[in-house]
């Protein structure tokens, strides 16, 4: 009766993890995670918020996660060539951010590198683009998905995920340039 038991078990274990296999197998290649804000202030106003890492205290959601965190910058202060790095506690992890491609006042692109809490190499994108009184900020960020990643985004929604803080993160500059 208990060795039957264990076998029910063990094939009922064995199905779930192909059942989850397969799942992840199925997932896309890469993702992508958009999130978009009206901020009544000129693309001028709110550039140098995105633009230059020193000012990503203001705004930053990550910032507030760990006020502990070790921070490093390096290169230009601001614009193409400019990075930043951090290593924090388990909400923010270690990594390192460098702005790869600007077009002021109206683009910044940025490599992100994580180390922790696992590797993974991203393109973030700021587009500002002027709409009356107001400026939209799209932030987005778009990144291959290994198979391990994958496997994760059957239990995890990366959208949902990264874009609460995102909509945080919009919300804060908002505030900022707004004053």
């Amino acid at each position: 009766m208990i060795k039957t038991i264990v076998i029910a078990a063990v094939a009922l274990l064995a199905l779930a993890v192909a059942v989850v296999l397969v799942l992840a197998a199925r997932k896309p290649d890469a993702f992508s995670v958009h999130r978009s804000a009206a901020i009544k202030a000129s693309p001028e106003k709110i550039y140098p918020l995105i633009a230059d890492f020193r000012n990503w205290g203001l705004w930053s959601p990550w910032e507030k996660k760990d006020p502990a965190m070790k921070r490093s910058f390096s290169g230009p202060e601001s614009g193409k060539g400019a990075s930043y790095a951090w290593e924090g506690n388990k909400d923010v992890g270690k990594g390192s951010m460098t702005v790869a491609d600007v077009d002021p006042p109206s683009k910044v692109a940025l490599n992100l590198d994580f180390e922790k809490p696992f590797e993974a190499h991203n393109i973030v994108t700021f587009t500002l683009t002027p709409k009356g009184d107001t400026t939209e900020v799209v932030w987005s960020m778009e990144g291959p998905t290994p198979f391990i990643g994958k496997i994760m985004h059957v239990f995890i929604d990366m959208d949902r995920m990264v874009g609460g803080d995102f909509e945080t993160g919009l919300a804060n500059p908002k505030a900022a340039a707004e004053k």
